[in-house]
C-alpha cells in the first residue's frame, strides 16, 4: 500500500503529491507567464483538489511565483505547507548566481516572508550551497532565523549524500530537493540517506523535464492502466519510496488535474519491474 502522506520534520503531515510553482513564470523562470488570473485559478484548484504541499522559490520570476501564491491563497488554509527557497540571485532568464553570505540569506528570507504574507515560513530551503561560504555560516544564518520564529523547518537543494551528512552534523534538515526521476537516479544514495533519517525528498524534474511524457515504456504501462505516461512517471515516484514527495508544476488546469490523478494509479510488481529497465 502506498503511503499517501509524509510528515515534514516529523510533525507536519502533507499529501505526498504536491504542486510546484515554477511553471507559473515565463520562459527560463523569468517574468510572468500569461494572465495572472490563470495562475491564481490553478493555485486555488490545486488546494481544492487536496494539495497540502506547495513549493516555490524567491527567484521564480524573480518574486513572481511567491506573489501569485499569496494573491491566490492568503490567508492560507489550515494544513497547507508553503515551502520556498533562497540563496540564488537572478539577473536574467539564463543568469543564476549563488548568494550564500549570511546577510544575503537573511535579506532573502525576510523578503520572502513579506511577499508570502507570512510570519513564519514552514519550510525554507537553501537553493544552492555557496562554495565560497562555509556551510556552517550558511546553515547558522538559517538556524538563527529559525530561532527568531521566521523559519519552521530547513531544507537543502541539489546536494550530495555526503553534503547532507555534513549538514546534519550542524543542524536538523527536514527536506532535500534534487533531480530524480525514472530516467535519472543519480541521487539514489541521497534518497537512501533520507529514508534512514526520515527526511522528505522533493524530486525536481519528476517528469524528466517532459521527456517521460513520451517515453515508450511509460506509454506501454500507461495503456494498461488507462493513464497517461506522465501519470505513470509520477506514480512510480510515489511507489519508489515513502519519503519522495513530487511537486510537479503546470500553468494549466487540465494538466493539473492529470498530474494529481496520478496519486490514484496503483502499479503492479510487473509494472515496476518494466519501468525499472529505464534509467
Amino acid at each position: 500500500m502506498i503511503q499517501e502522506t509524509f510528515a515534514i520534520g516529523g510533525e507536519r503531515p502533507v499529501r505526498r503529491l504536491g504542486y510546484g510553482t515554477a511553471q507559473l513564470t515565463g520562459p527560463g523562470y523569468w517574468g510572468p507567464r500569461g494572465d495572472a488570473r490563470d495562475a491564481v485559478a490553478v493555485l486555488r484548484r490545486a488546494v481544492e483538489r487536496g494539495v497540502t504541499l506547495i513549493d516555490t522559490a524567491d527567484n521564480y520570476g524573480p518574486s513572481v511565483a511567491e506573489e501569485l501564491l499569496a494573491e491566490a491563497l492568503h490567508p492560507y488554509p489550515e494544513g497547507l505547507l508553503v515551502a520556498t527557497k533562497g540563496g540564488v540571485v537572478r539577473t536574467g532568464d539564463s543568469a543564476w548566481h549563488i548568494a550564500g553570505r549570511p546577510e544575503q540569506l537573511r535579506a532573502m528570507c525576510e523578503a520572502s516572508l513579506r511577499r508570502l504574507r507570512l510570519d513564519t515560513i514552514d519550510l525554507y530551503q537553501l537553493h544552492r550551497l555557496d562554495p565560497e561560504v562555509p556551510m556552517a555560516e550558511q546553515l547558522g544564518t538559517l538556524d538563527a532565523l529559525r530561532a527568531e520564529g521566521k523559519i519552521r523547518h530547513l531544507g537543502l537543494d541539489t546536494v550530495t549524500a555526503e553534503q547532507l551528512e555534513a549538514a546534519l552534523e550542524l543542524t536538523d534538515i527536514a527536506a532535500v530537493q534534487n533531480r530524480y526521476n525514472l530516467l535519472d537516479r543519480a541521487s539514489e544514495p541521497l534518497l537512501k540517506l533520507c529514508e534512514a533519517r526520515g527526511i522528505a525528498f522533493l524530486p525536481w524534474f519528476p517528469l524528466g523535464n517532459g521527456s517521460l511524457t513520451t517515453d515508450p515504456v511509460c506509454t506501454e504501462v500507461a495503456a494498461a492502466h488507462r493513464a497517461t505516461p506522465g501519470q505513470i512517471a509520477l506514480a512510480w515516484l510515489l511507489h519508489r519510496s515513502p519519503v519522495l514527495c513530487p511537486t510537479p508544476g503546470t500553468g494549466s488546469l487540465e494538466h493539473l488535474e492529470e498530474n494529481l490523478a496520478a496519486a490514484a494509479v496503483r502499479l503492479t510488481e510487473a509494472d515496476l519491474s518494466r519501468l525499472g529497465t529505464l534509467g
